[in-house]
């Protein structure tokens, strides 16, 4: 089992914060430093203002060496999908080849009005999903050299040269949710993950076999698919630090014990041991207090090692 670490910037965070926790991930060991794409905070005020994710993981590219960067995830009706792909794969070569590329239809119609982008019905908003990554995975594999063409539902590109190239010969790709019909199938398209969010162990087991059935329909073996859970992270030595860190983000810990990963590092690693069970491979742990550093070595030094061989 791999953890990794997932922040929420739009809830209030600044780069130099954003670089702290990322460079604490590095040292420390874990897998990845992603980010949510978001504009507009959902429970608070979120000074000083929303951070953009691709100028933040560029930044990052360049500040940090070794751990993998991305999105949890981009929505694709923030940005042209031709346009996103060059900013994407100029990331990956900033990084020398950390780039992963959460990809989404967007949900949040409130950001959308606050920062005037157009926030279409939901159908459209998966069609212009679909079109995305065909675009941008359909970009970056065209040969040198070559020209890229696509006539989709909302987006037409025509004899594009398909530059730049990323710096990795494929970008993973993540897609999750819980869609019953269209984000399997999406996943077992183009996915290399499919990642549930927030979600019980029962709830995942559910969505896991659904991408695994859209992969067969799709001739895909299902085990070519990393299958991966997000999960808010409250972890404590004992039920004080438990409670001042459940505090601090504005959550009970009956409630996060329930829905999230909570309690002393046993707690936790049994929890997380239950999503091992029913096929996850990966972990990414939500950090939504960025200042306390201490977290982050609190799980390396008491959890990973217990979660490593899961």
């Amino acid at each position: 089992m791999e953890l990794r670490i997932f922040t929420e910037p739009q809830q209030g965070a600044t780069y130099d914060d954003l670089l702290a926790v990322a460079q604490t991930a590095e040292r420390l060991g874990y897998g990845a430093f992603f980010r949510s794409d978001h504009y507009l905070a959902m429970n608070a005020e979120g000074l000083p203002g929303p951070t953009d994710a691709w100028i933040t993981l560029a930044g990052l590219a360049r500040d940090t060496s070794t751990i993998r960067l991305g999105t949890l995830v981009t929505s694709a009706t923030f940005r042209y999908p031709g346009p996103l792909a060059i900013s994407v794969a100029q990331v990956d070569a900033m990084s020398s080849g950390r780039v992963e590329f959460g990809l989404g239809a967007g949900w949040f119609e409130e950001e959308h009005s606050a920062y005037g982008i157009p926030f279409p019905p939901l159908k459209e908003r998966f069609d212009r999903l679909e079109d995305a990554l065909a675009i941008v995975t359909g970009l970056w594999e065209t040969p040198v050299g070559e020209k890229f063409s696509y006539d989709g539902a909302h987006t037409r590109i025509v004899e594009s040269p398909a530059l730049p190239k990323p710096h990795q010969q494929k970008i993973p790709v993540v897609i999750g949710g819980a869609g019953k019909k269209r984000t399997p199938a999406l996943a077992a398209r183009y996915a290399s993950e499919f990642n549930v969010p927030f979600n019980s162990v029962e709830g995942s087991a559910t969505l896991f076999e659904r991408v695994r059935q859209a992969c067969r329909d799709a001739d895909r073996d299902p085990a070519e698919l990393t299958l991966s859970n997000a999960l808010v992270l409250c972890c404590g030595r004992d039920e004080a630090e438990i409670a001042r860190r459940a505090a601090r983000i504005g959550r009970e810990v009956d409630e996060l014990r329930e829905n999230g990963l909570a309690g002393t590092p046993e707690e936790v690693v049994e929890k997380i041991r239950t999503y091992a069970h029913i096929g996850s491979q990966r972990i990414y742990l939500q950090i939504l207090d960025l200042a306390d550093l201490e977290h982050l070595e609190l799980v390396a030094r008491e959890v990973m090692p217990e979660t490593a061989a899961l």
